[in-house]
């Protein structure tokens, strides 16, 4: 996935209200940019972070700024979490998602569940339909080492449910875990943040729904898939 425009650098003044941040341009110019992650973004939002911002002229926007990239421990981290399933649809129609090639067709948001929409269904002739859900991960505690999630995920653990009650009918479910920074090469669920979260993967996990973690190369130029962990 490749950034539509050349992203503009600046750093981080504060992070407030979940979706709100302010920056300054290296230009010199304070702006307040638009946030899309509802995580707590642990070790990303320290005021004075290197940033990353994506511009728009779109007049019907309230804000024209949205923050895209963060540096940490010398690392670009993707933390804009309304692009992950654009990202892996790329990669997995691109054949960069060996563990989910050779399906036909590829739908977004597809209605499913109790109430839920899946992030992909994959069908191809001849194949069980799969459900895939994705999670971007950002946070990393010790080097080396992803984890997910970042704050408590009711919602997350919902979606576990219901992609085990669609392999009990007969269908693939794969929660697909996409690391958006390029500094760990290990992943592993944070179970002290949400144990409810870790129960409830295991569960799924034991009932067949397969657990994927995919790492991207994060570039001010774009993110993109390169390889399984």
């Amino acid at each position: 996935m490749l950034f539509p425009l050349p992203l503009v650098p600046g750093r981080l003044v504060r992070r407030y209200k979940r979706f709100l941040a302010d920056c300054l341009l290296d230009s010199g110019e304070a702006v307040t940019a638009h946030v899309a992650n509802s995580g707590s973004m642990l070790g990303l939002a320290t005021p004075g972070a290197r940033v990353y911002l994506a511009g728009s002229s779109n007049p019907k926007r309230k804000l024209a700024w949205s923050w895209q990239l963060v540096e940490a421990n010398g690392a670009l981290v993707g933390i804009d979490t309304g692009l992950s399933n654009r990202i892996v649809a790329e990669a997995i129609a691109a054949g960069r998602v060996p563990a989910l090639a050779g399906y036909r067709t590829l739908r977004r948001e597809v209605v499913y569940g109790v109430n839920s929409r899946v992030d992909m269904l994959l069908e191809g002739e001849g194949r069980p339909p799969c459900y895939v859900e994705v999670k971007s991960v950002t946070l990393s505690r010790r080097p080396g080492i992803a984890e997910f999630p970042d704050a408590v995920t009711a919602r997350g653990a919902k979606h576990l449910a219901e992609l085990a009650v669609m392999v009990g009918a007969g269908a693939r479910a794969v929660l697909v875990y996409l690391v958006q920074r390029g500094d760990c090469d290990r992943f592993q669920l944070a179970a002290d943040i949400d144990p409810i979260y870790a129960a409830a993967a295991e569960t799924a996990r034991l009932a067949g729904v397969e657990m994927l973690v995919v790492r991207a190369e994060v570039t001010p130029a774009g993110i993109e898939i390169r390889s399984d962990f």
